[in-house]
C-alpha cells in the first residue's frame, strides 16, 4: 500500500534553483491519494472540540470543505481582497516580494467559537498568521492548525508560536 508522500510530486529547482516543490495536485488528481489526505488530515482532529473550520482560499477549500462535510462544521471561506460579497474584516500582511491582503465576511465567525484553520502546506507561516489575526479580531479562538504538509526549513511555525499546529507530512528541505 502506498504512503501519502508517495502521491506527492517532487519538483527540483522550482520556482528556483535550490527549492524542491512539492506539488499537491499530484495528491488531489489520484483519488487514492485525495481519499487518503482527507482521511489523515480529519484524524489530526481526532478528539478536538470545535464549532467551525476556516480555509484560505485555493487550496484550505479543496481540504477544509470535505472535512467540514464528514463533521458536520460550517466551513468559512478566507478570500483574497474584493472576493467577497458582504461586510468583510480584512488583513494587509507581508510576502516574500511585497504584501497581500486576504478578508473574511464581518459576520462569519461569532465571539467565542471555537476555530480549526485547514490549509495544504505551511511554509512561512505568513497567511496563517494573518487569519489568527483575522479570527481573533472577530472574537473567535483558534484551537487547532492543521496542514497536509509542512515545509520546516522555512521556519513557519515561528510565526505561529502558541497555536496547536498538526501536519501529515513534514519536509525537512525549503
Amino acid at each position: 500500500m502506498k504512503r501519502l508522500e508517495d502521491y506527492v510530486r517532487t519538483i527540483p529547482d522550482f520556482p528556483e534553483k535550490g527549492i524542491m516543490f512539492r506539488d499537491v495536485t499530484s495528491v488531489l488528481q489520484d483519488k487514492d491519494g485525495l481519499h487518503m489526505a482527507i482521511d489523515k488530515m480529519q484524524e489530526l482532529l481526532d478528539g478536538v472540540d470545535f464549532d467551525v473550520l476556516v480555509g484560505p482560499e485555493s487550496r484550505g477549500f479543496i481540504f477544509g470543505v470535505p472535512i467540514a462535510y464528514n463533521l458536520n462544521k460550517p466551513f468559512i471561506p478566507v478570500r483574497k481582497k474584493g472576493k467577497l460579497p458582504c461586510e468583510t474584516v480584512e488583513i494587509e500582511y507581508e510576502l516574500e516580494y511585497g504584501t497581500a491582503t486576504i478578508e473574511m465576511h464581518k459576520d462569519s465567525i461569532k465571539p467565542g467559537q471555537r476555530v480549526v484553520i485547514v490549509d495544504d502546506l505551511i511554509a512561512t507561516g505568513g497567511t496563517i498568521e494573518a487569519i489568527t489575526k483575522l479570527i481573533d479580531q472577530l472574537g473567535g479562538v483558534v484551537v487547532k492548525i492543521i496542514f497536509l504538509m509542512e515545509l520546516k526549513g522555512l521556519n513557519g511555525r515561528e510565526k505561529l508560536q502558541g497555536y496547536n499546529i498538526d501536519t501529515v507530512i513534514q519536509y525537512e528541505g525549503k
